[in-house]
């Protein structure tokens, strides 16, 4: 039992199994198509005709809307502010349905009066500027009594 500490991990390592072969990847589920917002490609990919519409303003909005609609779509930017929005022609209906339900939150939210707060600041400062300073007080020393 005189072995040095290299020989017996030497034979600690003999007595371990050989180290396993590498696991294969899992595979992946059978083909799947993603849905909700996609690159154009990505939705060009499923096979299906698309339609496009014209969007213009934000398309968060639009994005919090098709949720809940749960249609599958793309944005393709042509301009500042301005996007076609592709879809697949089988969910024109959700689509119409889902983009008149956008349509009416961004009237309403143009019809709103609320006024943004670096406005209000700035109406705000304004508003000190325009009126005069407070005049400082002079401090009259009072005459001392006589009598004390």
């Amino acid at each position: 039992m005189s072995q040095s500490k290299g020989a017996k991990a030497a034979t600690v390592k003999g007595r371990e199994e050989a180290p396993a072969a590498p696991q294969p990847a899992p595979e992946p589920p059978p083909h799947q198509t993603p849905h909700g917002r996609q690159s154009v490609k990505k939705l060009m990919a499923h096979g299906a005709a698309t339609n496009s519409i014209e969007l213009t303003g934000a398309p968060k909005e639009f994005d919090r809307v098709a949720r809940k609609w749960n249609v599958d779509y793309a944005f393709y930017k042509t301009g500042p502010d301005k996007y076609l929005l592709f879809f697949k022609s089988g969910q024109a209906d959700a689509i119409t349905a889902c983009f008149g339900e956008y349509s009416r939150r961004v009237l309403d939210k143009a019809k709103t009066d609320r006024v943004p707060i670096r406005e209000q600041l700035r109406r705000a400062a304004a508003e000190i500027l325009r009126q005069p300073a407070p005049q400082k007080k002079d401090r009259v020393k009072e005459a001392a009594h006589e009598d004390r």
